[in-house]
């Protein structure tokens, strides 16, 4: 089977035809999409009748199921999780926000596959910004600050009981089923700027929001230079915006990409189905 794959002509991804994910893949199949996949970052199946069990499937050609500590699975998936909003909602949009997934794991996710069921007609694109392009246009004086940097990551200011995701929230109706916990005030330390296990490419790895300091640095200095790398981070050079259709299946590789919701389809529902790729 020979795959047609477009790039999107942005800053990353491509959409990927001439598979069917409804049936098994062979190995020189799925040594295609991972080349594919490592190649764009960011992967576009459009078309994809998937079950719950099909994306099951589909993940683990790619590694283990990553862990989901702070929302609660579909019933009879444990590795799935429901990301949903319904038409009157109004809760605050899932993660919008710039994030790398679970980045306050001591293994974080390898990638993410996300299928979408309910689209609404308009609105919930989801952004990515290339990180493998932050670094390699960062200027000189900010890399060289960056370089040998551990960056402090927890899940506290979205999980724990007081952040984001935590009592105020469930009172708003919030139809995702997240469960806060004093665990997220744990910390994880990961360097800054890291080597990709695949690629052997370096970027940058994760932002503020999950990052909450800088090892060594006061918070206040370190704080400065986190903000001073978010905005150069997230900068619309080094963007891929993505077009969500029913039936189209995403994949995006974690270990190097930033990315977040948007919103815009107020009125209508959604629902997507996600996994996480563990770390090999």
């Amino acid at each position: 089977m020979s795959l047609e794959i477009t790039p999107s002509g942005q800053a990353c991804g491509a959409t990927v035809r001439g598979v069917d994910l409804t049936r098994p893949l062979d190995p020189g199949t799925i040594a295609e999409i991972r080349k594919a996949w490592l190649d764009h970052q960011v992967l576009a199946f459009p078309d994809q009748k998937m079950t719950d069990e099909d994306l099951e499937r589909f993940t683990q050609y790619f590694g283990p199921f990553g862990d989901d500590p702070f929302i609660a699975p579909i019933a009879g998936h444990p590795h799935i999780i429901a990301v949903q909003r319904a038409a009157d909602e109004t809760a605050p949009i899932f993660a919008e926000s710039w994030h790398t997934d679970w980045s306050f794991q001591q293994r974080p996710p390898a990638g993410t596959c996300l299928f979408g069921i309910t689209i609404p007609p308009s609105g919930g694109d989801t952004l990515f910004a290339n990180q493998y392009m932050a670094l390699d246009e960062m200027p000189d004086s900010l890399r060289k600050r960056l370089e040998g940097r551990h960056a402090i990551h927890s899940a506290r200011n979205a999980y724990s009981p007081a952040g984001m995701y935590g009592a105020a929230d469930k009172a708003k109706g919030r139809s995702m089923d997240i469960r806060p916990s004093a665990d997220a005030e744990a910390t994880q330390r990961h360097d800054i700027v890291r080597t990709h296990p695949e690629t052997g490419r370096k970027s940058v790895f994760g932002c503020a929001g999950y990052i909450v300091g800088i090892a060594g640095m006061e918070q206040e200095e370190g704080w400065e230079l986190v903000t001073e790398l978010y905005r150069w981070q997230t900068r619309p050079e080094f963007q891929y915006r993505h077009k969500w259709e029913p039936d189209m299946l995403l994949m995006w590789d974690n270990r190097c990409l930033l990315h977040m919701a948007t919103g815009g389809y107020a009125g209508h529902d959604r629902l997507l189905h996600r996994t996480t790729i563990g770390a090999m």
